[in-house]
This record gives structure tokens, sequence and C-alpha cells, in this order.
């Protein structure tokens, strides 16, 4: 959290009722340079040796200042994506409504902006008043204005090492408040996904909604509707990935907002069993995002629908089909009929129908077949699965145990375990003879 040199810094600040933003110096913020990308510093460093402005902003900035490690880095700057492509080796240009530039260093991805000015200037919108395309440039102050949160309208400058506050974000963060820059029904208005960001954003840092930033979210949650499914989708796997899942979705419901999104997750989490499930499921998964491992959506999703998985896989067993056959017509009947709700892509539903298939192959499955199941691309995730559901009481923890001894063993160990597992029969097996020997005898 903020440290108290940083808030008598900001006291004393705002008594002496300074205009412009707030320059908040190395020695006072306290961010740790080394806890920030050196991708995302590399960016900066080139651009402004250029003689452009370029700072680190955003949530990477609030992220740093209560001492969360950001998963990933932003950059805004004053350069067009134009002058920034030529600039770095790996660069390429992004996006309809806005343009974008991402730059390519292996494995991350350092996304780039130019800064833009006010969204009430020359920008294109949708009947509802929701932004269509909005390439206007501005400058520093300008791109501030048009950030959604005050938490979220943060520079920091990585060579100068000072952050920027222009709408007393700093301040909100200390305070655990979430208020948004400008009237709250027309920003939501431009841009439905605010509305889930706030809640969010208030689940992650344990804060409260501003009232005016809170009060038009019960008039205006219909708009989500008119968002295409895609940033829903990527909108769900943040909302999954927060830290805090449940207590978020929990107050998307509260708010009306969870139909709009993750529909089925009421329902679920009213019955006990799976609400004991879903609860597991994501306090594992909070745990994994505050040690910084990764989070895979394939699991997420794998893990909320389970429960219907779970009563169709008995449903269809109970009508006699074999187990790992009744596993696929589970998968296939509630991926046919939830996926498209919550606009699922169709390598993430792979991925989950995998992971779940998994589950009845851990129980009907020979010495042999174990060695090609191993080799499955989810097998990992799968036993993880395995796992969460004999925390829920659903199967042995110890045949779940004896799988996550395999995926962790060695070559050799694992061929031990496999000949341990169905000890071979003593003395030698009886030879069935020829069948044209046994008609003769007949």
């Amino acid at each position: 959290m903020l440290t108290r040199k940083i808030k008598n810094f900001i006291s004393r600040f705002f008594q002496s009722n300074a205009t412009g933003p707030l320059r908040i110096p190395a020695q006072t913020h306290g961010i740790n340079r080394r806890h920030v990308s050196r991708h995302a510093i590399k960016v900066c460093e080139v651009l402004q040796e250029k003689g452009y402005e370029a700072y680190i902003v955003g949530g990477a900035v609030r992220d740093l200042l209560v001492g969360i490690q950001p998963k990933d880095f932003d950059v805004a700057t004053n350069a067009t994506p134009e002058q920034i492509r030529p600039l770095f080796r790996r660069a390429h240009i992004i996006g309809r409504r806005f343009k974008l530039v991402h730059v390519v260093f292996g494995r991350e991805v350092i996304e780039t902006s130019t800064f833009r000015a006010a969204s009430t200037r020359r920008t294109t919108t949708d009947e509802h008043g929701r932004i269509l395309r909005d390439n206007v440039y501005g400058n520093l102050k300008e791109d501030a204005e048009r950030r959604d949160f005050t938490l979220n309208a943060l520079y920091y400058d990585p060579i100068t090492q000072e952050v920027i506050d222009f709408h007393q974000g700093v301040r909100d963060l200390q305070n655990n408040v979430v208020r948004i820059i400008g009237d709250a029904a027309t920003r939501y208005r431009e841009d439905p996904v605010r509305m889930l960001r706030a809640i969010r954003f208030a689940a992650k840092l344990d804060a409260t909604i501003e009232p005016q930033t809170h009060q038009p979210i019960a008039k205006l949650a219909h708009l989500l509707d008119n968002v295409p499914t895609s940033r829903r989708f990527d909108e769900a796997i943040k909302l999954l990935s927060c830290g805090q899942a449940i207590p978020c979705l929990q107050k998307l419901e509260q708010e009306n907002l969870i139909q709009h999104i993750l529909p089925v997750f009421p329902a679920l989490y009213a019955q006990p069993e799976n609400a004991l499930f879903l609860d597991l499921a994501f306090e594992r998964t909070d745990q994994r995002v505050r040690t910084g491992q990764p989070i895979s959506p394939s699991f997420l999703f794998a893990a909320l629908l389970w429960p219907l998985v779970r009563e169709q896989w008995a449903a269809e067993q109970k009508k006699g089909t074999p187990v790992v056959q009744a596993m696929a017509d589970a998968c296939t009947t509630v991926l046919e009929t939830e996926a498209p709700k919550m606009a699922i892509q169709r390598r993430i539903q792979a991925d989950m129908r995998e992971i779940w298939f998994s589950q009845a192959r851990f129980q009907r499955i020979s010495n042999r077949a174990i060695w090609r199941l191993l080799e499955q691309p989810r097998f990992r995730a799968a036993v993880d699965f395995l796992q969460l559901r004999a925390a829920a009481k659903e199967l042995d923890s110890v045949e779940a145990q004896w799988w996550m001894d395999l995926a962790d063993a060695d070559a050799q160990k694992r061929s031990e375990l496999i000949a341990e597992r169905r000890p071979r029969r003593q003395g030698k097996r009886r030879r069935r003879r020829p069948a044209r020997q046994r008609s003769s005898e007949a």
C-alpha cells in the first residue's frame, strides 16, 4: 500500500493549493525501478532519445504504487504510430477504433499508444454514444483527461523516475476510492465496459466506488449488450483473474451486470455444492495471481462451467452411456449451450474440452494408454483440475495425488509408478486354443 512518506507529500501538495499536475519524485513514491519491465523502460528511452515524450502509463503505475507486480506494461507518447514503428526492429500497428503499436521483445509485448485528445473532439459514436473511432491526437494533459478513472491517469517516467498525476489519482488510491474522470453517464455511454472496470478495480483494490461514479450504472447496464462480444470476453478473463474473482462476480451480480458478461454464474453459485467447487477454484486462481504465476483462460472457464459438465456427465451415464463417451457428450452439450453466450473462443473451447475429457480418462485408462495421455499438451492442467475436484470431495484424494506424483516425476519414476499401479497377474496365463481345434473337439 501507499507509504506514509507519499501520503504526507500529497497532503502538503494539496494544502499549498498548487496548480498543474502533481509530480511525485522517486524518493517519495517508492516505486522500485527493478520491478518495472526493462523492455518498457527501453521503449521510453528510445522515444525520449528521439525527442519525444514517453511514459509508462495506467494500470502498471497504479499497481506499482500499491505494491502489486503488474502483469503488463503500457507506454504513452506524443509520437504517432507511424513515427514509433520505424524505431524498433519488431513493431506492428494494430487496431481500428484506436491505432496502437505493439513493440515485441521475445514473449513480451509493450503496447504503445499516442496521446489522444479529449473524447469530445471529432469522434465517431453510435446512437447510444459509444465511441467507434477516436484517433485525434493530443498532448499529455489531454491524454490524462480522456482516461477513464483517476487511478489509471497516472504516468511514470522511468528515466527521471517521476510520477505525474493530473486528477488526484494517487489521493484516490490512498483513500481506496474508484472515481471516474468527467461525467459518469457520458463516460459509460462512450464505453460501457467502464462499468465492468469500475467493479473490477473496486474488488481488486478493496475499494469503494465514489457515489457519482456508481449512480448511473444500474440505469446504463443494458448498454453492455452493444459492446462487441470479443471485448466482453476479454473483460471476463480480466474479471476472473483480478485476484478477487468471487467477490468481483458477486459485486457484478449485485449491480445487475453479471447477466451481460457471465450469465451462468448466479444460478450455479446458488447451489452449495457448486459454490464449494467454485470457491476453491477461484481461491487457487487468486493465489496464483498474487504470487505472479500465469493464469490460463481455458482453465478459468473450464472451472466456471464444470458444475454443468458434471451434471450432464452423470445424466449421460444414467442412460447407460460408457464413462468416456458420456463425458464427450456432456462436453459437447455444455459448450454448444454456454460458449456462445460468453463468446468463448474456439481454441479455448478445445482446451476446455481436453481438460474435461481427461477427467473421464483418468478413471478408465490402461497402463499403456497412460503414456499417451502424458503427451497431451493439457495434461498438467487436467491433473491440476483433478486435484481441485478432490479438494471439493468429488473423488478420492489418493487417486488424485497419484496422478500429481506422475505429472511431477521424471521418466524413470513415471515407469515405476505406472508399473506399480496395476500389478500383473502372478503365474502363467491360460493359453487360448485355436478356434479350429475347439470346433473339432465339439
